[in-house]
């Protein structure tokens, strides 16, 4: 398993930070996962446990296509989204610091693909880099949308 681990201070209230990250998640994710080229609801209704969707990827010129689905849902604490394609999980955790949220990314890949088993050492790097981004990119869209909005 790689599994891939960053977090950030954002310096806005959990309930935003909540609601950029998890319930609106069908808008605003292709905004932080530039990579993420098309993505598709295939439930109706509110981000919710066993809420699925499907993404088109290009990671580093490497195209893939997944459907996942929301696993857990904590309302202002975490929401999980499990791979149900392909063997990956994604968590993002919330903890209130007062007027600001502590927001922590992780990423797990239960496996990789046998002709990419060589690489094993630069996909973990990647896959690391990637989750820093990751938070870095939230950050910024959700402290720029703070001012923005006021």
């Amino acid at each position: 398993m790689i599994t891939a681990i960053a977090d950030v201070l954002v310096f806005d209230e959990i309930d935003r930070v909540y609601r950029f990250v998890a319930l609106d998640f069908v808008i605003n994710y292709p905004r932080w996962s530039p990579e993420v080229v098309s993505l598709e609801a295939l439930s109706v209704g509110p981000v919710q446990a066993g809420f699925q969707a499907r993404q088109v990827r290009v990671d580093q010129g490497h195209r893939s296509e997944s459907v996942f689905a929301v696993a857990e849902l904590e309302p202002l604490k975490r929401i999980c989204f499990q791979g149900v394609s392909a063997p990956y999980r994604s968590v993002y955790e919330f903890e209130d610091r007062s007027s600001s949220t502590l927001l922590t990314f992780t990423f797990e890949l239960a496996a990789l693909a046998p002709h990419i088993r060589p690489f094993e050492k630069l996909v973990r790097i990647a896959v690391q880099d990637g989750a820093r981004r990751t938070v870095r990119k939230l950050k910024l869209l959700i402290e720029k949308e703070m001012l923005d909005n006021g």
